[in-house]
């Protein structure tokens, strides 16, 4: 649970999403309920959309600490959710300014939902209250909140990378991206490689200063940008997966298993993924194993255009690949596009011989840290990881990959399959005490500490 000994007010927490009922094992949203399990405090989060639109919060739940919902229109879950967070900022942040949709009206509905959410912390939060908002749909709720003259402690943690230098001047909000920032005490990325870009694109900024200890200072304002890799809970998981059915999928006797677990998105990477794997088995030698790549990809956002694309392309691949290589008794890929129980994937991570993490671009992929926390460890698999996650900062004992590399992929794939047990076991046992020992209580209390003990240190200098 995470310290409370800096914080005599209540935690509150916003995230677009949030539990209506029981809360889900696993992931953001268990993190958060074990956040505010242990301090109290209010979760808040978007309600299902409605014609209609009021100020203030609805309560859902209570207990240890409470939940809360504000209202969201259905012309507003059009252009503050999937228009401006999903259409633009998405992309944008995912290093694909091509992908922009740009329609008039959604950055005033993103404003709006912004300003909504400000104005029903306002009038709910205490002096001493500290205020956690998570990720890319409130970029603007810390600069409301100073405006309505509130002091608190406010920290944003952002879950998606951070847009370099050059593509965010495709934001026409650019100019006001430092403002943004600035308004929180705390904004936390992923890996120092956001970090570094988001400290570029302050030093563009004419009203930005960094000091000499590495905070920043705008209009009269002293904040920080920080790392904060997430973590997962290794411990549950791994229990999880060890207490998992056998899931029969009908392999061949010693059939390698190659498996993909993430949500349908263009920066994930499956084209490539695929792609990589149609070369390997186009060099496969006579008694070679056939191995099977399980690709699980559910469905996502199906109303934005891009993903159609990406939904199609993969059907596509897939047809081909199988086309050319399988045989009467074999089926190289296998691709399931609907949502399969989070328990079947921990079972599946453990059974897998090897892991493909291959996404274009990605905040940190918990992918990565549940595969290796549902192993065997006397008989471990092998985990392929891109470049290009966030994971890959921490876990370099990987297989590391360039997804674009086709070739190079290919012969990751072929080196992953034939690696020895001896090899497999020390590469997994760097993961497995990185992601046991850096969970997510270890990032819950790391946020908070810090954003509880700079706040007393910049009053001083403000």
């Amino acid at each position: 649970m995470a310290d409370q000994s800096d914080r005599p007010g209540r935690l509150i927490v916003v995230s677009n999403r949030i539990p209506k009922g029981d809360v889900p094992a696993g992931g953001l949203v268990f993190a958060i309920h074990e956040a505010l399990s242990g301090a109290g405090g209010l979760w808040i989060g978007a309600a299902d959309p409605t014609p209609r639109a009021d100020d203030g919060l609805t309560r859902i739940g209570s207990g240890t600490y409470d939940r809360a919902t504000f209202a969201l229109s259905e012309k507003e879950h059009h252009g503050y959710y999937l228009g401006y967070a999903n259409s633009v900022l998405w992309p944008l942040f995912h290093h694909r300014p091509d992908l922009l949709q740009i329609e008039e009206g959604d950055f005033e509905s993103y404003a709006v939902v912004n300003r909504r959410v400000a104005r029903a912390i306002g009038k709910v939060a205490g002096p001493d209250d500290l205020i956690w908002i998570q990720d890319y749909h409130f970029l603007m709720v810390a600069q409301e909140l100073r405006a309505q003259g509130l002091t608190n402690r406010i920290g944003l943690f952002l879950h998606i990378p951070f847009p370099n230098p050059t593509d965010v001047m495709a934001l026409p909000q650019v100019a006001a991206l430092p403002a943004w920032l600035a308004a929180h005490d705390v904004v936390g990325l992923q890996t120092m490689r956001d970090v570094t870009s988001a400290n570029e694109i302050l030093r563009h900024d004419r009203q930005s200063q960094m000091l000499n200890d590495g905070y920043w200072t705008r209009a009269g304002r002293v904040f920080s940008i920080l790392s904060f890799p997430i973590g997962i809970d290794a411990r549950g998981f791994a229990e999880t997966a060890a207490r998992a059915p056998r899931v029969e999928l009908q392999l061949a006797p010693d059939a390698p298993l190659l498996l993909g677990v993430d949500r349908l998105d263009y920066s994930k990477g499956l084209v490539h993924r695929f792609e990589a794997f149609d070369e390997y088995l186009g060099t496969r030698r006579p008694g070679d194993p056939r191995p099977t790549f399980l690709q699980i990809a559910p469905v996502s956002r199906e109303d934005v255009t891009a993903y159609q694309d990406i939904r199609e392309d993969l059907e596509r691949a897939a047809g081909s690949i199988n086309g050319a290589h399988a045989d009467l008794d074999w089926t190289p890929l296998r691709y399931v596009r609907r949502h399969i129980d989070r328990d079947v994937i921990a079972g599946l991570y453990r059974r897998a011989d090897v892991a493909l993490v291959t996404p274009l671009a990605d905040g940190m992929n918990l992918v990565a840290k549940e595969f290796v926390a549902a192993q065997d460890d006397n008989n471990p698999g092998v985990l392929i990881l891109s470049h290009f996650a966030g994971a890959a900062e921490q876990m370099k004992a990987a297989v590391l990959v360039n997804p674009f590399d086709t070739h190079s992929f290919a012969q990751a794939l072929d080196r992953a399959i034939r690696m020895p047990l001896e090899e497999r076991r020390q590469r997994h046992d760097e993961l497995r005490k990185l992601v046991f020992e850096k969970d997510i209580d270890w990032w819950t209390q790391t946020f908070l500490r810090r954003l509880s003990r700079t706040e007393r240190s910049l009053l001083r200098r403000r």
